[in-house]
């Protein structure tokens, strides 16, 4: 191998010199990077900084010009070990005879750690060998277990993944009690995977077949989970969009895959490698967890009433109707009623929920303008559905949704009415961010709406 064939994009690249070019570049970028962050810019570097630069989640809108100086410096240096990854990395792909797009795994979280392992197990294709129809794994175990026809081994790698995946998932929520990476992302497309292989041992299968083998394979984990009082249907309803999407990507991949011709060797490194990715990745995170970000959610209303009217209610407001949301009919906490004790700087406000009670102490009291508060003493933030009626998960206590505080503004708008603000911040220590935040933003939304829709309807009542 020349050292031109690193930027080339002509040809293809054996196994053994791509792991051997990716290990030794990975190794060389990672101590550059390290010496750049500690020596010019006084910072920390280790591995999990790849993924969170800073150490935690950030806006880029929020970074100060010393930390977006520092971020274009690592992505500066990454650039020509990038360029390299990715041409190698088509090279290989096309040696396996795998489509093209597969590049993009490259630049996936966590996921594409297995992609590289995967890339440097399969042997390269041959023009004979893709003349000669695939031919099973030679594995005696899975040979004498999985049945050859096409229900059975279906039925099989059903059985098998979804069993796996309940292990792994006992491992991540109630042994190291970490809802993250290796959970949400990594466990379904292994298992979409590894059902998808197990169906095909014997023979290839037809695309759709292997797909609806890896969405079924979740769906049964899911229902385990349920059956076994692990989690609750909520929970799993709002875990079920990514894991469908990512049991479906890795069900795909293995349709390409289970395609191709493998040996002994190959079959026992690939069902080794992804039944042990995803717990590796869990006891990573345990042993490093990501620190939690602070997150917020505004929401605004209109008030056909002046700021004096809407303070009164604000600050202490009766009981509420019963819910009519459709979040807090299946289970998510929602509030009852307020009362306040004392006034002005130092009182304390309690919010009553579905779930407990909220400690809310007054930290910002500018009568009709402004109200601050913290929480403390946080309830449960949902009651579980399930066959067996009450049951607690570790997601549910403060460890992993944390309200930190809420502030509340009153705008005297030029018609005489009043524009009211809530903003509302909490911690989430579920991974990845991006996807339980579109949850939990929501579900906070809901909660502002109505409590703020029940302000409107007494203040406009008082007010007329």
């Amino acid at each position: 191998m020349k050292v031109s064939d690193l930027w080339s994009w002509e040809g293809t690249i054996d196994r053994g010199p791509y792991a051997l070019v990716g290990l030794i570049g990975f190794a060389i970028k990672h101590n550059l990077d390290r010496v750049v962050a500690t020596a010019v810019f006084r910072r920390r570097w280790g591995l999990f900084n790849y993924w969170m630069p800073f150490g935690r989640a950030v806006r880029i809108t929020s970074l100060n010009p010393s930390d977006r100086i520092f971020l274009v410096s690592i992505l500066a240096l990454s650039l020509p070990f990038i360029w390299v990854g990715v041409v190698l990395t088509m090279r290989r792909l096309r040696a396996i005879r795998l489509p093209a797009w597969l590049v993009v795994l490259f630049f996936a979280p966590y996921l594409n750690l297995l992609f590289f392992i995967v890339l440097c197990v399969y042997p390269s294709q041959s023009a004979e060998d893709l003349s000669r129809p695939p031919h099973a794994p030679q594995n005696r175990t899975l040979k004498g277990i999985i049945p050859d026809n096409n229900w059975g081994s279906a039925a099989m790698a059903l059985l098998i993944s979804s069993v796996i995946g309940a292990a792994a998932t006992l491992l991540s929520v109630s042994a190291l009690a970490v809802y993250g990476w290796g959970l949400f992302v990594a466990l379904p497309f292994c298992i979409g995977l590894l059902s998808v292989l197990l169906h095909g041992f014997h023979q290839s299968r037809s695309l759709p077949s292997c797909l609806a083998v890896a969405s079924l394979s979740v769906a049964l984990l899911g229902a385990l989970l349920l059956a076994f009082a692990v989690e609750g249907v909520i929970c799993l309803m709002m875990a079920a969009p990514i894991a469908l999407a990512l049991s479906l990507m890795g069900g795909s991949i293995g349709y390409l895959i289970q395609q191709r011709h493998w040996n002994r060797l190959q079959t026992q490194a690939t069902f080794t490698s992804i039944l042990l990715f995803a717990p590796l990745l869990m006891g990573t995170e345990a042993v490093k967890p990501q620190q939690r970000p602070l997150l917020q959610v505004s929401t605004r209303v209109e008030i056909n009433a002046p700021p004096e009217t809407v303070w009164h209610f604000l600050v202490s407001f009766p009981t509420l109707p019963p819910p009519t949301e459709w979040p807090f009919r299946v289970g998510i906490a929602f509030p009852i009623r307020s009362t306040l004790q004392g006034s002005g700087l130092g009182a304390h406000r309690e919010c009553q929920f579905s779930s407990g009670r909220f400690v809310e102490p007054i930290q910002v009291w500018d009568e009709n303008r402004r109200l601050l508060f913290s929480i403390s003493g946080e309830p449960p933030v949902m009651e579980e559905l399930s066959p067996y009626g009450h049951i607690h998960t570790r997601h549910i206590d403060g460890q992993y949704f944390q309200a930190q505080d809420a502030e509340f503004l009153l705008t005297r708008l030029a018609n005489g009415h009043t524009l009211l603000t809530g903003t509302s911040r909490y911690r989430n220590r579920m991974w990845p961010k991006a996807y339980w935040q579109l949850w939990s933003d929501a579900i906070m939304h809901q909660i502002h709406l109505r409590v703020f829709r029940h302000i409107k309807r007494l203040a406009e009542a008082n007010a007329g």
